[in-house]
């Protein structure tokens, strides 16, 4: 395994994470010995970064994650996160301080190294949005806003550093939130099938969300990036492009919306020529397309067996993709996935 250094902090992290969200069934929906052993699986394999939220399995990922790490009496690095739900929007930093301090009891510990507000950046609040509010920027910056409240936290020793997550994101408000420098690790959306968090605009292809090379921006001002997502929810697979099912344990919004899955497995299905024997499968490819960027600090797999753990893992170190790869990437990329007309393509 190799490490990376998270922007400017003290933090080095396993060039693959566990991210621990919904669709990681070994942290939500595995048996109490599947996921302990799991979990040792990464950790003795050198994964030393674990990603959650109270959200995840509405709180199950975090408590289980607690218990775990006290049967190993192993403590990684560990990221939360919290979520402004509606009615939280009058006193922000007070709910902030409410959701770290319940994340710290289902976890048993006295810290976390970051906290990330889990809500995506908005130029305008959106308050009709199901679930987690849009924020805006004066959400986060404003008297009674987010850093105020993890600015509380990190005084009383509860969390070290800073971030934010990017679902859906407007890159412009992003943006503007990084440029204050308080901000230490975002969690971004960048795959095979949209790469624009890390790519300058491809001519010919249409993304649902243009994240605007925010890659860079953060590594410019010494903020690191997470990539959450990585294999698109599990389309970018050998076994999703041949028909396959998803994993049993596997959940989150793709196992609800079989219509939207299947709309990105067809937009996965013309990066098959990435599965090359002996070379490296699909999800592989995706991985170290994904690791060539140096402001990658992890990039976070959803596991559900094993055998995902070991995939993940051996591509730390194994090294960027052909340049033949990457020519025929660019190609599919121009053609919009094979989809001439300017179709734009949607992302759960």
């Amino acid at each position: 395994m190799q490490y990376r250094m998270v922007g400017n902090t003290d933090l080095k992290v396993s060039e693959i994470g566990f991210g621990c969200g919904d669709n990681a069934g070994l942290i939500v929906r595995a048996t109490t010995a599947e996921r302990t052993r799991g979990v040792g699986q990464a950790m003795d394999r050198g994964i030393n970064y674990f990603d959650t939220s109270p959200d995840y399995g509405k709180g199950l990922s975090e408590a289980n994650l607690g218990r775990v790490f006290r049967a190993l009496k192993r403590r990684p690095t560990i990221a939360t996160k919290v979520e402004i739900m509606p009615g939280d929007e009058n006193d922000l930093a007070a709910a902030c301080v409410r959701s770290v301090e319940a994340s710290l009891r289902r976890l048993n510990m006295d810290f976390v190294d970051v906290i990330q507000v889990h809500n995506p950046p908005h130029l305008k609040r959106n308050l009709d949005i199901p679930g987690w509010v849009h924020l805006d920027v004066e959400d986060y910056l404003g008297p009674r806003g987010c850093l105020e409240g993890l600015e509380r936290l990190q005084r009383e020793g509860k969390v070290r550093y800073f971030g934010f997550a990017n679902e859906h994101a407007e890159a412009p408000a992003v943006k503007q939130l990084l440029d204050t420098r308080k901000f230490s690790l975002i969690n971004v959306w960048y795959d095979l099938l949209n790469p624009s968090a890390g790519c300058p605009p491809i001519p010919g292809m249409r993304v649902d969300t243009d994240y605007q090379q925010l890659i860079d921006y953060a590594q410019a001002l010494g903020c690191g990036t997470a990539v959450i997502r990585p294999l698109a929810g599990g389309t970018l697979t050998d076994n999703a492009v041949s028909g396959g099912t998803r994993h049993a344990y596997a959940g989150g919004g793709l196992s609800r919306n079989v219509e939207t899955y299947q709309q990105m497995v067809d937009q996965a299905l013309p990066m098959k020529f990435l599965s090359q024997q002996g070379q490296h499968t699909l999800a592989q490819a995706a991985v170290r397309f994904i690791l060539m960027h140096s402001g990658v600090c992890s990039v976070l797999g959803g596991f559900s067996d094993l055998p995902q753990i070991e995939e993940m893992v051996s591509c730390s170190g194994a090294g960027a993709l052909s340049e033949q790869n990457m020519v025929q990437l660019e190609m599919v990329w121009r053609s919009n996935f094979g989809q001439w007309q300017g179709r734009s393509w949607s992302a759960a």
